[in-house]
């Protein structure tokens, strides 16, 4: 019996140990996107002052491609805290970070000439993760039927 308490209390003890590691790593990150945030947001804007002599069709593509990129990594941000926050991520929230990565691919495509078996190809990706996203919403298992239980995933 007296092994069986140990061993719990061992297990405690590095479970509480992983746990800390990961907050303070995480934490790290997350300090780290908030300064990459801010970085490229401040970078966005002195391109495109310096792009206005060009014309207007290139300060928008890169205003447009850099804005997706940051978004992009506030959704990861968002995930990181959520995670902090909750102790688990939501699929959803992956889900989103993925779509808006992928729709910043197709913004970079859009001023290139691309193959259109490509762009059926990115198309089609950008359609299973919209079907993938309403499924998870569909089907959470913090949603309520209409009886009023909850459903299982």
């Amino acid at each position: 019996m007296d092994t069986v308490k140990r061993m719990r209390r061992l297990n405690n003890t590095a479970t509480g140990l992983f746990e800390f590691a990961v907050r303070a790593v995480l934490g790290a990150l997350l300090v780290l996107l908030l300064a990459t945030i801010f970085w490229a947001t401040v970078r966005t804007f002195v391109e495109v002052k310096s792009l206005f002599g060009e014309g207007v069709h290139a300060a928008l593509r890169v205003t447009m491609v850099n804005s997706l990129a940051i978004l992009a990594i506030l959704e990861v941000f968002k995930t990181g805290l959520a995670y902090l926050s909750v102790g688990r991520v939501r699929v959803t929230y992956i889900i989103d970070t993925v779509i808006v990565v992928v729709l910043g691919e197709v913004m970079v495509f859009w001023f290139r000439e691309i193959d259109y078996t490509k762009i059926l190809m990115v198309i089609g990706i950008v359609f299973s993760l919209i079907l993938a996203r309403i499924l998870t919403i569909r089907y959470s298992p913090l949603q309520t039927r209409t009886t009023g239980r909850r459903q299982l995933i």
